[in-house]
């Protein structure tokens, strides 16, 4: 049973942060399909900007460090987000839970550029290289009825500023390469933001067997491309 709370929480979120969005495609969106959403990410509004985009909550992976810092692990578990683990256990913890929401018919969403573009913010343009752990998720998860939606959050208008120092992020999460360096964590808000549904990917028995096989490495190699290019060309197209 989906909770209501985080879409709640998003929508109020957003008004209070004066964001106003335009939604595109929006018949793209599967209605009877288990979904994994994979999306482009550079500010903290982006979760509940899809959350509401779908109307629908969405259960987000979030970086480990996340999980570490007051008030803002908090604010992650209000909005029904999960964080990832530290160390060897990261990658099995991140398939466990993933699966176990989606069996239940619970929405998944993932950031595949990771916190890079989080913490040095890229254009809003600019997509960087996605990690292919989501294809590997939707390859591998038992269901039947599984489709991956791809989805771009263009900005057109927004104030960028700074989060805190990335010093202070360094004592929760010494691990971080991220973090290693003097500088600031960025912190970008939406003016106004275009939201791109692109074409859903259905994870049919096909590719399940191609995964099985000896092709596995390239299927996995063309799930994350054609999500990766579906984002970059709606990022592309809203800059000009």
């Amino acid at each position: 049973m989906q909770h209501p709370i985080p879409l709640q929480l998003s929508r109020s979120l957003l008004g209070a942060a004066g964001i106003s969005t335009s939604l595109h495609n929006l018949e793209r969106i599967p209605t009877r399909n288990r979904l994994l959403i994979v999306s482009n990410h550079r500010s903290l509004f982006d979760a509940p900007l899809l959350m509401t985009a779908i109307s629908r909550p969405v259960r987000f992976v979030y970086h480990y460090y996340m999980s570490q810092v007051p008030l803002l692990q908090q604010a992650m578990m209000l909005m029904g987000a999960f964080p990832l683990e530290t160390g060897q256990g990261r990658q099995s913890s991140f398939f466990l839970k993933s699966a176990r929401f989606l069996q239940d018919n619970q929405v998944v969403g993932v950031f595949p550029e990771g916190a890079d573009p989080m913490v040095k913010v890229n254009a809003p343009h600019q997509l960087s290289p996605f990690h292919r752990g989501f294809a590997h998720l939707a390859l591998r998860v038992p269901v039947d009825d599984l489709a991956i939606l791809p989805v771009a959050i263009a900005s057109r208008d927004e104030k960028q500023g700074k989060l805190a120092p990335l010093e202070w992020f360094r004592r929760f999460d010494p691990s971080e390469a991220l973090f290693q360096g003097d500088g600031w964590h960025s912190a970008v808000v939406y003016r106004h933001v275009d939201v791109f549904f692109g074409y859903p990917l259905l994870i049919d028995k096909g590719l399940r067997s191609r995964y099985r096989g000896s092709s596995g490495a390239t299927v996995v190699r063309e799930i994350t491309q054609v999500c990766w290019s579906q984002i970059a060309e709606f990022l592309a197209h809203r800059r000009c």
